[in-house]
């Protein structure tokens, strides 16, 4: 088969000589014909260079067993009856806990069912293995590939950092290929699941014709506070128990086979600054006792971060018009009208379903005031904080998968994945989904308890 640039050439010298034979000598013949073939190389050489698309072939999450489920009275139960624990720390967790927008339902790992909780490295390594390896399992199933089919690695948690790493764990289990790129991040908080797809991404851009997994989960139990600061207590409150699996390729294959085709993404951070570099931070008590602190400020740090990042999604993704409109209103407020609201854009112009952070009722609220969005955009995330509570890096498949189920993704449709996370960091995904989505799965999360949702919270 014929190239493209000897296809040219041979349609050059084919004209050519038509030009002789008829005898067309004007210049301006020639002119235009060289003109059209030198056109038409820059054009396919411009385009043989932009890397292949990078497609969200499907995902899959993790539910955790029944017997893992973990209602408030035996939370508070087994909370009263650990030493580490005074009354009023017990009676904190509970009112947290009412108002927290979980369900009955959530779940913790069997190591915090424990009475004390156990808290060492062997239990977390238990628990990595209890998430992650059901979770590959049922990617590898869904997609129909074998481990060494898969050419980077990507796992990523924020609080447990082992030795081999996860990542090596994930690879001795299955017995990868030695040339698997392999990464594991940590440390990254909750936006640590868009940061790894995002990654994903950039190195599918550089490497062709590759299959790449990203892997996301929280360990919990060496997250656990056992101590006195309420606002260290909160996070006793509001994970849980969740992992996910993420399968992309940059195959042309997977174009008819895949969910989604990643279009956009953008990561932007705000660590530069104290305020929100401090709004949520591991450290100490006063008792040496380590646990994650959640300050009082943490909804402004999120809300400045939010917006100086939406500022610049929007620039890129959202129509001139609604562009325009933010941009005099801006200009508006500074020389006109001290008192007059600026503009927000509306994404919804743009992007039919969002997956945001379901790391609690007030986050969410704060979250659809700054983007202009509806009960509807934003029950994804509350009904995926009722049913399976804080996930971490994980809970945006959850919403995806409760999109999915209500039948609410359709062929065309555009979803935001907006990740939140310590830092604070920012890390948006726009998915435009290529097929009819049809959820079967059995063992989908929501698969037995969907039709129960939407319900008040």
């Amino acid at each position: 088969m014929l190239s493209w640039p000897t296809f040219f050439a041979f349609i050059i010298v084919a004209f050519e000589t038509l030009f002789i034979l008829q005898q067309w000598r004007h210049p301006i013949f020639h002119f235009l014909l060289l003109s059209y073939f030198f056109f038409a190389i820059k054009t396919y050489f411009l385009k043989s260079k932009q890397p292949r698309p990078v497609y969200l072939v499907d995902f899959s999450c993790y539910k955790p067993p029944s017997k893992c489920k973990v209602p408030f009275s035996s939370f508070i139960h087994h909370a009263s009856m650990i030493e580490a624990f005074d009354t009023e720390s017990v009676e904190f967790m509970a009112k947290t806990l009412v108002s927290s927008g979980l369900s009955q339902e959530t779940y913790l790992p069997p190591a915090l069912h424990c009475i004390p909780p156990k808290t060492h490295h062997r239990e977390s390594i238990n628990e990595a293995q209890m998430v992650l390896f059901p979770v590959m399992d049922d990617l590898l199933s869904k997609t129909k590939l074998s481990p060494h089919d898969i050419d980077i690695l990507i796992v990523n948690c924020s609080g447990f950092c082992p030795s081999p790493s996860l990542s090596s764990i994930i690879i001795n289990k299955y017995s990868m290929k030695s040339d698997i790129k392999s990464y594991n991040l940590s440390g990254m908080g909750c936006s640590a699941g868009t940061i790894g797809v995002d990654l994903a991404q950039n190195l599918l851009k550089t490497h062709e014709n590759k299959t790449a997994i990203v892997l996301s989960t929280e360990i919990l139990s060496t997250g656990w506070y056992s101590g006195h600061e309420k606002p260290k207590l909160i996070l006793n409150c509001f994970f849980r128990m969740g992992g996910a699996g993420i399968l992309l390729s940059n195959k042309k294959q997977a174009e008819n086979t895949s969910k989604y085709k990643l279009i956009h993404s953008l990561r932007t951070q705000r660590a530069y600054d104290d305020t929100a570099y401090y709004a949520a931070y591991r450290e100490e008590d006063s008792r040496g006792i380590l646990g994650v602190t959640f300050n009082k400020d943490l909804l402004q740090a999120v809300s400045e971060t939010l917006r100086s990042h939406i500022t610049l999604l929007g620039s890129q993704i959202l129509p001139f018009t609604e562009q325009i409109f933010h941009v005099i209103s801006i200009l508006r407020k500074k020389l006109i009208d001290k008192s007059a609201e600026i503009y927000t854009p509306s994404f919804k112009t743009v992007v039919q379903h969002f997956c945001l952070p379901s790391s609690g009722k007030p986050l969410i609220r704060e979250l659809a005031k700054e983007l202009n969005l509806n009960g509807r955009d934003i029950e994804p995330a509350l009904m995926t904080l009722h049913r399976f509570g804080n996930q971490s890096s994980s809970s945006w498949w959850y919403e995806l998968g409760y999109m999915e189920g209500r039948g609410r993704v359709k062929k065309g449709d555009k979803i935001w994945v907006l990740g939140l996370g310590t830092g604070i960091k920012c890390c948006s995904l726009v998915l435009e989904c290529l097929r009819p989505i049809v959820e079967d799965n059995k063992k989908s999360p929501w698969s037995c308890c969907i039709q129960q949702y939407p319900i008040q919270v």
